[in-house]
């Protein structure tokens, strides 16, 4: 089995890469969807992530309403160093199950893990290989703004707390550029694809 990290800034064309290699034939765990998982209530992460930030950010049936969170640990650097500190390991375990399962069935899978900040975290390293997916800070914005809800200020804030994109880039072994068209970015997403299906 091949484990390798998906990674790139904000609004970079991580999904529609990450979808690609799904679509190729590659196993696809992505953080953000592990992350909403240990957040349900009864999971690993609710008790001590509601501790932390209070009841203020639950939504009316119970649940953590991630918006809410979300806006009160993008703008500052602390507390979302304090969430990361508690999501983070709860995410890691489940990814690890996750590749234990898929293991099993499938002794030769690609498993791709998409994730914002493996580099920042650190968590490139336990990976075989990893993919970046890059683009210029004009297009990263234009994404980004026309995702729900989006504004200027937020995108900011986010993009401010991750790892400029040259640093991402020193650790790559594959970088996917999403400036070209979408059939640019399909062509390099299966070039990459043959080439961990031959190490695979």
């Amino acid at each position: 089995m091949l484990i390798v990290g998906l990674t790139g800034g904000l609004a970079s064309g991580k999904s529609f890469v990450g979808s690609e290699l799904q679509r190729l034939g590659a196993h696809l765990v992505e953080a953000d969807q592990l992350g909403r998982e240990v957040m349900e209530p009864g999971a690993a992460a609710f008790g001590p992530v509601v501790q932390a930030f209070g009841l203020g950010i639950l939504a009316e049936d119970g649940r953590i309403d991630r918006a809410r969170l979300a806006g009160i640990v993008f703008r500052d650097a602390e507390h979302l160093q304090r969430l990361n500190a508690i999501v983070h390991p709860a995410v890691h375990d489940l990814a690890q199950a996750r590749y234990r399962e898929i293991g099993a069935a499938e002794p030769a899978a690609i498993v791709v893990y998409a994730a914002a900040i493996l580099v920042e975290t650190g968590g490139y390293r336990e990976l075989d290989k990893l993919i970046v997916v890059a683009c210029s800070p004009e297009h990263q914005m234009e994404r980004a703004l026309m995702r729900p809800g989006a504004t200027k200020a937020d995108v900011l804030a986010r993009i401010s707390r991750q790892l400029p994109l040259k640093f991402k880039l020193e650790h790559a072994d594959y970088v996917i550029d999403t400036d070209g068209t979408v059939a640019d970015t399909l062509r390099q997403t299966k070039m990459v694809y043959e080439s961990l299906r031959d190490i695979a």
